[in-house]
């Protein structure tokens, strides 16, 4: 998964040659996967669009085609994730000697709930846009929302607006930057310096935590 990652352009190449319009619907996988299953918060999500963006601009993918089938996944793992999470979110937020029972009792951390149902509480109905440029709490965010019991037509509003700001911003960087020369032959640094700077909403918040505490 972290050759996947620091390779991402070149592993998208691989796929498109191998798939061909099949590519598209290994993207919408990935996306929908990334953001809509609980088990898989691992799955690259802002390096992955920004490599597909850059890729559009090469003539690889067609945007007209990519830009809606990434949106439409983005939404549907939300929407998936939200429902899942008011069946069970409320299990994870319980007190802390509580287990959860079955498979995904021990596949999901209670910490990294834990950490989304701050942020959402701190943030509000806002956190389902802001949430989608964090990584671990973009997967867990819906979820956590879902458990809170914010109304659907509510999430829905906030799901879809951070969906096309994610995608679009994301995508469009690629689109944009991703092929100038200096970009193409650092692109390894790119993808970590794209994580590094998703991460620093977490890093400010725990160590905020960290000085309440103290």
């Amino acid at each position: 998964m972290l050759d996947f990652l620091l390779h991402v352009d070149e592993r998208l190449v691989a796929i498109a040659n191998a798939a061909g319009p099949w590519a598209y619907a290994v993207l919408f996988v990935i996306i929908f996967a990334e953001t809509g299953l609980v088990v898989t918060p691992f799955l690259p999500g802002d390096s992955l669009l920004f490599a597909a963006g850059a890729l559009g601009a090469t003539g690889l993918f067609d945007l007209r085609i990519l830009t809606p089938v990434l949106l439409v996944a983005a939404v549907l793992g939300d929407a998936v994730n939200y429902s899942v999470g008011a069946r069970l979110a409320h299990t994870f937020l319980a007190p802390e000697g509580e287990r959860v029972a079955g498979p995904l009792g021990r596949l999901v951390k209670r910490e990294h709930v834990a950490q989304a149902h701050e942020f959402f509480v701190k943030h509000g109905g806002k956190a389902v846009v802001l949430a989608r440029f964090v990584p671990i709490v973009r997967t867990f965010l819906p979820f956590v929302a879902g458990g809170a019991d914010m109304p659907y037509r509510t999430f829905a509003f906030y799901n879809i607006t951070g969906a096309i700001a994610w995608v679009g911003i994301c995508v469009g960087a690629g689109y944009l930057f991703g092929n100038i020369p200096v970009v193409k032959e650092n692109f390894e640094l790119v993808v970590l310096g794209i994580v590094g700077v998703s991460v620093l909403p977490i890093v400010f918040e725990f160590v905020k935590m960290r000085r309440a505490r103290a």
